[in-house]
């Protein structure tokens, strides 16, 4: 792969040359330049996502491809959430982590594995992906008889990187992001004839994800509203196209977290625009450049709103859906409940509303810690300073304290040597877990009554504003949520 760098001396270019296994610099003429970044945007063009040729996405493809793929992928479960009465609106979560992967694409690679050529079944297929979309290519390439590369970025998420190896597909770690994941598959699709299946942006991949919503419109005719998590924006592209054909006074909105909006940024300022994405905690939605395609069509407003959540509301919305529905499922499927817990859509009260779930693949490490972080979220988890004597009964006194009040002792750090005055008195770090705010305040006041010296940092910061909190950009004309 060639990079060109910035530096310029008179008609000399520096370039970065990627040898594979080492990086060499070099100088270059400027007519060798313009060659290098031809031979690049040559390796990156996509017959079927070229930007000077933009697919249309009809209905009737997804009602074929619905057909096509019956009986080949789950249709998954649409059923009322017992957060329903909670959250003041009749929602139904589509469980797309029901699927055998555990994701919504499936649906998407089957309908384009069984659209191939015979000849080019033989010869096989490769794709770039941050997890999902590499195991159902595995699952469903092994599945079909085809031969499948997977190049994936080196901070793939260990579960979906080892699930991905066990269905049986080649798998290559490549890049740090998905941009040179999917530079280096395509350079080897170019190299090795193998086809390339863009998993958010291929108009067959659009297609297949739409059945979904011909599915929702089955389980829940009176539906009034979809939540829609987008990445590159094949999902809710293809949902939305099914939607508004079939029950156009139904609104779809697309969910993007304050890390992850590429679409967003694209809606709004009517061009794919790229964005930096460092870590988060939806990596299935990490796209740092929406889809040809799916700006193609979305920017034509068959959506009525793009909205923003922010991360640590995801890690609220997975705890929610994990405790009272007993689902476990991955930060861009959480998405969607996040944004009605956040409090995006007052517009949707006492309505009957879809939230798609688009997969499950979460790491268990990753689940711990976004647990810790929602019960924080929610004042359920606290760390407090305190003060306390360092003579024989005193830690005990505290913790006696603690027990009385139902409070759980977590972890608890005795600090000596940096107290300040008395030499018998010792500073402790303490951590508890609480039943939420109510019973913290409860906490707060009786350590305050009991000991001089004690503090509750980020207290003020992680309480729960509930609703009002604000509100994701509208990218609507006449976006109907605002109405009077």
């Amino acid at each position: 792969m060639v990079f060109p760098a910035s530096e310029v001396l008179d008609a000399w270019y520096w370039i970065a040359i990627d040898f594979g296994d080492s990086v060499d610099m070099a100088i270059v003429t400027t007519d060798a330049y313009i060659s290098i970044l031809l031979w690049y945007e040559d390796v990156e063009f996509d017959e079927f996502c070229d930007p000077d040729n933009p697919r249309k996405i009809k209905y009737d493809d997804i009602l074929a491809a619905s057909r096509r793929i019956a009986g080949t992928v789950v249709k998954t479960p649409c059923t009322r959430a017992h957060m329903s009465d909670k959250l003041g609106m009749e929602i139904y979560l589509k469980q797309e982590f029901m699927q055998y992967t555990g994701c919504f694409k499936e649906r998407g690679v089957r309908n384009t594995l069984l659209l191939l050529s015979e000849e080019q079944k033989k010869i096989g297929v490769i794709s770039a992906s941050t997890g999902n979309h590499g195991l159902s290519m595995s699952y469903h390439t092994t599945q079909l008889g085809i031969p499948c590369i997977v190049v994936m970025p080196v901070r793939a998420p260990i579960t979906k990187l080892t699930k991905c190896q066990s269905f049986g597909a080649k798998t290559l770690l490549h890049g740090e992001n998905m941009a040179e994941s999917k530079h280096y598959a395509m350079s080897l699709s170019k190299e090795k004839k193998l086809y390339y299946i863009n998993g958010y942006d291929h108009p067959n991949v659009i297609e297949g994800q739409g059945t979904i919503g011909i599915e929702i419109i089955e389980q829940v005719p009176e539906v009034d509203a979809v939540l829609v998590p987008v990445g590159g924006g094949s999902l809710v592209t293809g949902i939305a196209i099914a939607i508004k054909h079939l029950k156009p006074d139904t609104e779809v909105y697309g969910i993007q977290t304050e890390k992850t909006y590429s679409m967003v940024e694209a809606l709004k300022r009517n061009e794919r625009v790229k964005i930096t994405i460092d870590s988060t905690i939806a990596d299935g939605l990490a796209v740092n450049l929406a889809g040809v395609n799916t700006f193609h069509n979305l920017k034509g407003g068959i959506l009525d709103k793009m909205v923003i959540v922010k991360e640590d509301w995801v890690a609220r919305g997975i705890m929610h859906l994990v405790e009272e529905e007993r689902y476990v499922v991955e930060g861009s499927a959480a998405v969607t409940i996040a944004s009605i817990m956040a409090g995006l859509f007052p517009n949707l009260k006492g309505k009957k509303v879809v939230c798609v779930l688009s997969g499950g693949n979460i790491d268990t490490t990753t689940l711990a810690r976004v647990l810790e972080r929602g019960m924080a979220a929610e004042g359920r988890l606290v760390k407090f300073k305190v003060t306390v004597s360092d003579r024989p009964g005193g830690m005990a006194e505290l913790c006696g304290l603690l027990a009385n009040l139902g409070v759980t002792l977590r972890d608890c750090i005795p600090e000596r040597a940096w107290v300040k005055g008395d030499v018998f008195s010792v500073e402790m770090k303490v951590i508890v877990e609480t039943r939420g705010w109510d019973h913290t305040k409860e906490l707060v006041e009786i350590i305050k009554r009991k000991y001089k010296e004690c503090v509750f940092p980020e207290m003020n910061e992680k309480q729960d504003k509930g609703p009002g909190a604000k509100r994701g950009p509208c990218l609507a004309p006449n976006p109907v949520c605002m109405q009077k």
